[in-house]
């Protein structure tokens, strides 16, 4: 298996159990905003120390001198990803929440490739894409229904 398929396959299986996790702490914090902010916390913690223990130092600080606004926002997305997927577990389920993040994840990921946006490389929307997005909605709509 190659390298990046596996640690693609090892974050998806994290993406749901975070969410549980988070969905299940937000309950004594009042919030799933507190329970994302405090799984922020402890990821910046761990990506401190695993980034100190990897690459010998701190990062350089000259790099993003001269990168747009925009290249900062990632944290934005993360922290809005994580208290959507933090509130919508608990309600939804698992299976039915990490569908939904998948489905949506694939549908502006066609998006950003069609146009080459945020300085990605383009890769044109084909028919296959196309269809590859509807079985991923009916997929999602499948996961949603609930069973009588």
């Amino acid at each position: 298996m190659n390298g990046s398929i596996f640690w693609a396959l090892i974050g998806g299986t994290m993406l749901p159990l975070q969410a549980v996790i988070n969905g299940r702490l937000a309950r004594p914090l009042g919030s799933p905003l507190w329970a994302a902010a405090a799984s922020g916390a402890v990821t910046t913690v761990a990506l401190v120390v695993i980034g100190l223990a990897t690459t010998g130092g701190l990062p350089r600080g000259e790099g993003g001198v001269d990168l747009p606004v925009w290249s900062w926002s990632g944290g934005l997305c993360g922290a809005l990803a994580l208290t959507a997927m933090t509130a919508a577990a608990p309600r939804l389920g698992a299976a039915t929440m990490i569908s939904m993040v998948i489905t949506g994840q694939a549908l502006f990921s066609v998006v950003i490739d069609q146009y080459g946006l945020f300085g990605s490389a383009s890769h044109p929307l084909t028919a296959r894409r196309v269809i590859a997005v509807f079985l991923l909605i009916a997929g999602a709509v499948l996961f949603s229904k609930r069973n009588p």
